[in-house]
């Protein structure tokens, strides 16, 4: 049982800059039935508030008709989630600082905003964790890193973490994992489209049509990860079960692994990695 299972609400709840991953969040706890407790949900845009504003149990704040939503959302919720672009959270920790609830959790969704970042902005016995969810949060299917800051409690990360596993999974690891968790889990589903992408292009140079070598490729990926989600055994024994012993299976995944793929993605992971340190660097 997850937490997301044992949990049957939530605090009230604030999402600052709902786009696509604040506003999957919100949809996710609307859809579990956690949002009980109220959710006001914060964007740019009357047209973007609006897309939020038929959800159950949610309010949702237009900043264009209402310059003090942030405020307002920050101050009666016990739970404050920071969506807007990394380049905007200063300004908007400023913004709300004076305004928290006592105990309020403050989590980041933002990239490459560390949590001594948040310490600066709201102090150091304000509670802040920080994630990194991933773009199938949106079909529910995600994974999102949590690392929690020195004055978060082990209630306030059980409740953080109920909140993201209405989402998909859940991996809490210490802050300096955070970048690397990013360059499998963050990045990797761009990873998977690539060899979704050549197989293809494969199938197409074999004599299918553009149509059929989509149908082929993209359906052979979403049978395997589906029979794998399914399945009480890990990808290699999956994988020994399709290869047959001197059949084509066992020819082609020979020349896969003649190209060295375990180097490959390793060496993939290592460059988003020194990518990320270089943007936390301000490079």
């Amino acid at each position: 049982m997850t937490d997301a299972d044992a949990v049957t609400s939530l605090p009230p709840v604030a999402i600052l800059g709902a786009g696509s991953m604040g506003g999957a969040i919100l949809r996710g706890l609307v859809a579990a039935g956690l949002a009980d407790g109220g959710v006001t949900a914060t964007n740019r845009t009357i047209a973007k508030a609006a897309e939020l504003a038929e959800l159950e149990g949610v309010t949702s704040v237009a900043l264009e008709a209402n310059p003090r939503g942030n405020i307002e959302a920050a101050a009666r919720a016990d739970i404050v989630l920071i969506g807007v672009k990394p380049g905007m959270v200063p300004d908007l920790l400023d913004e709300i600082a004076p305004h928290l609830r006592p105990g309020a959790i403050v989590v980041s969704l933002a990239a490459g905003v560390t949590l001594a970042t948040f310490a600066r902005h709201l102090g150091d016995d304000v509670a802040t964790l920080r994630s990194m969810p991933n773009t199938p949060s949106l079909v529910g299917k995600g994974v999102t890193g949590l690392a929690a800051g020195p004055a978060a409690s082990v209630d306030d990360v059980a409740a953080v973490r109920a909140l993201f596993e209405t989402v998909g999974a859940v991996l809490e690891v210490p802050e300096a994992q955070i970048d690397a968790l990013s360059t499998i889990s963050g990045s990797g589903p761009a990873y998977v489209f690539l060899l979704v992408e050549e197989f293809t292009k494969a199938a197409v140079r074999m004599g299918f049509d553009d149509d059929q070598a989509r149908l082929l490729a993209e359906q052979t990926f979403i049978g395997a990860t589906t029979l794998l989600d399914a399945s009480d055994v890990d990808p290699a024994e999956l994988r020994r079960r399709v290869t047959s012993p001197k059949g084509t299976t066992e020819r082609a995944v020979a020349v896969l692994q003649e190209a060295h793929l375990d180097d490959v993605f390793t060496r993939g992971a290592e460059a988003a990695l020194a990518r990320a340190k270089e943007l936390a660097a301000g490079s």
